[in-house]
Parts: structure tokens; C-alpha cells; sequence
């Protein structure tokens, strides 16, 4: 008796073996199993004399493919004769069920789990364009606002002593301006911004472009001078007295190609600024004080057709293009800002980023610009 006892529970213990390297957790359901084991008293058990292998391969089988099934060790329990002595079994089998329970549940969690990575993945791979581009868009964000450091304000501070006044400070040879130290007086505060400043700061604006094509849109800056030009002579429109600005010869590049093109525009003590955005297909005026001037937005649309007609040869007809008062944008708060206003204006729409800053960003732009010009490159 004392033989066959250890051989059924040699039997025991190997489901609890099977059940807990299904599982995982060895030594949590091993101490349990093995609890209950510790509690039957050999004296009380008995062979269960009907029990045969048919029964226990439903169990072991189960347990050997990985897949036990809840069901089938339900089965085998209710089989058991409550009447007789093998009953005592019952409370240990209903252990293993609970145990099987258990299992099932965690299976049913993984594959959840599992299910919901995968989708958590497939998400990933959709977005990680757009994500990978916003990132970029704030490093460009950061790069328009990184503070001088003291050495820079030195800089900027020893050209604008007025030991400086009459010695040239900018040579740029591209455009032929020079600034003198008097000239640059102008980024000091309270200031307003003149045509040179203005001018040799946005062919740095260009400059950077051409070095960092991938970072920055396409785009042309017409200087201070343009829209004066273009409105000269009878009618408030000359065509021919600006034609030869734009020839591929001069510029190096085809102006129709250029996703905004950038018009400085003067009102005699006031700094605007109209932009031709072939993107979106508008034209565009921007005023740090709020006004509007309709006739600039319809002299540059005639401009537009002409320029197109001038160098390709084609019509094209802009009568859909929407003609906006950009409203969403800094404003002004004194009356001699508004130079800067338009120069940043033009650096963050060609970043093609918002127009993210306002009246208390002026003080750190006029001394950004300085030192832009100082050493001829825009950041």
C-alpha cells in the first residue's frame, strides 16, 4: 500500500512540475501545491483502484503540449466518485483546476498585451514621420531664440560705442553695402531701422537658406527699394523699371520657383511687410499695427502675372489667390519697433514656423541682428 501511495504521489507532484513550468512561477505554485500535499496523512490515503492512465493523459497530455484546458481537468474531477475514498483527492485536483484557472488567464492578459503592442507599433511607424518632423521644427523654433552669450555682447556692445561711428563695421559684397558704426546705431533701442540694416539682413537671411536648403523654405527677399520702384511712373505701376531684377543671370535662381517671396514695403514712417506665397497661393500683408492696404496686395498680384508671363512665357491667373491681412501675429506696442517687427517677420515665415514672439523679444532681436551683421552670417 505504503508503494503504490508514493507512486500516486510521484504522479502528483509531476502535474505540479508540468502545471509550474507552464506557468512560470515555480516557486509560488510549487510551495502551494506542495502545501496541500504536506497535508494529506498517509494514513488516511487510499489507491484509488479505478483510476487508470486512460484519465491522467487527458491531464498530462494537456500539460505537455502547453496547452492544459480548464475544461478537460474539470472532466477528470467530475468523474471521481464522491462516495468513494478516492474523494480526498478532490480538494488537491481542485487546486490544480484553480491553478489551470489562473494560467488562463494570464495567457489572456499576454495576449492582450501582446495584441495592444502591436498596434502601440504599428502607430509608431505611422507617425514617426510627422513626429520626426515636428522634433525638427523645434530645434528650428529654439535656434530663433538662443541667447548671446557675453562674448557676443561685448561684440555688440564695442560696435555700437561711438569711438565706432565712422569705421565700416559690415562690408558685404554681395549686395555692395557697407554699414558704418553710425549706421548700426540704429539697433540701439528706441531706434528706428534703416535701409541698410535692413537690406544686408535679409540677403543674410538668403545666405542661410542657400548654406541649409533642408532647414529653410525657398525664398526670395527683395530689398527696401523694390516696391518703390514697381510703383514709380504713371499709374502707380511699372513693370519695366523692375523686370531686370529678377533674371536667372542675376539672381542665380529662377524667382518662380520660390515657395515666398518677400516685399519690404515703406510707409513713409512706418516698416510693413507683403509677402507672394506661391505655396498656399495668397498674398499676404503683415502689419505690427494692425493696418491694411489693399492696393499693395493688388499691385503685387499684377506683378505676379507679369513676372510670370516675363520669364516662362505662360498666364497665370491668381483671380482665386486669397488676398489676407494676416491678424495672427505680433504686435506692436511703441512707434519705432516696427522694423524689427518686419525684419523677424520675414526670418520666422522663411523657417516656416509661427510667428512665435512679441513686443518683449525686441530689446534681444536688435542685438541678435547686430551681431548677425557683425559676422555677416544670419543663425
Amino acid at each position: 500500500m505504503e508503494a503504490r501511495g508514493c507512486e500516486k504521489n510521484v504522479f502528483l507532484e509531476k502535474i505540479v512540475e508540468n502545471l509550474d513550468g507552464y506557468d512560470g512561477k515555480d516557486n509560488e505554485k510549487s510551495d502551494l501545491l506542495g502545501q496541500n500535499l504536506m497535508e494529506v496523512d498517509d494514513d488516511e490515503v487510499e489507491i484509488l483502484d479505478d483510476f487508470n492512465g486512460k484519465d491522467s493523459s487527458v491531464v498530462t497530455t494537456g500539460l505537455d503540449d502547453g496547452n492544459l484546458k480548464e475544461e478537460s481537468v474539470g472532466k477528470t474531477i467530475d468523474s471521481v466518485d464522491h462516495t468513494s475514498d478516492s474523494y480526498y483527492y478532490v480538494p488537491l485536483y481542485k487546486k490544480l483546476l484553480g491553478s489551470v484557472g489562473k494560467t488562463s488567464d494570464n495567457l489572456k492578459r499576454i495576449q492582450f498585451q501582446i495584441g495592444y503592442n502591436e498596434k502601440c507599433l504599428e502607430t509608431n511607424r505611422l507617425f514617426r514621420h510627422q513626429k520626426k518632423g515636428e522634433e525638427v521644427k523645434e530645434d528650428v523654433i529654439e535656434e530663433a531664440f538662443v541667447p548671446l552669450t557675453e562674448e557676443e555682447k561685448d561684440e555688440v556692445s564695442r560696435a555700437l560705442s561711438k569711438s565706432n561711428w565712422r569705421r565700416v563695421l559690415v562690408n558685404h559684397k554681395n549686395s555692395n553695402i557697407d554699414i558704418t558704426g553710425e549706421m548700426l546705431q540704429c539697433l540701439r533701442p528706441r531706434q528706428w531701422l534703416n535701409d541698410e540694416v535692413i537690406n544686408v539682413y535679409l540677403e543674410l537671411l538668403k545666405e542661410r537658406e542657400k548654406r541649409e536648403p533642408q532647414k529653410f523654405l525657398k525664398c526670395h527677399f527683395f530689398n527696401t527699394f523694390f516696391y518703390k520702384k514697381l510703383i514709380s511712373g504713371g499709374g502707380g505701376y511699372n513693370y519695366q523699371s523692375v523686370r531686370r531684377w529678377t533674371s536667372q543671370r542675376k539672381l542665380g535662381y529662377c524667382l518662380l520657383e520660390c515657395d515666398k517671396i518677400f516685399v519690404p514695403i515703406h510707409k513713409e514712417i512706418h516698416w510693413c511687410l507683403a509677402v507672394i506665397n506661391k505655396t498656399d497661393e495668397k498674398f499676404q500683408y503683415l502689419d505690427s499695427l494692425r493696418g491694411r492696404d489693399s492696393n499693395v496686395l493688388k499691385v503685387l498680384a499684377r506683378y505676379f502675372v507679369d513676372e510670370v508671363k516675363d520669364k516662362s512665357g505662360k498666364h497665370i491667373d491668381v483671380s482665386s489667390w486669397k488676398q489676407e491681412f494676416v491678424e495672427d501675429l505680433p504686435e506692436q506696442k511703441n512707434g519705432y519697433d516696427c522694423g524689427v517687427f518686419m525684419i523677424k517677420n520675414a526670418d520666422f515665415y522663411s523657417r516656416d514656423i509661427g510667428l512665435c514672439f512679441n513686443q518683449e523679444h525686441m530689446p534681444y532681436f536688435r542685438l541678435r541682428t547686430a551681431k548677425e551683421l557683425l559676422r555677416l552670417k544670419a543663425d
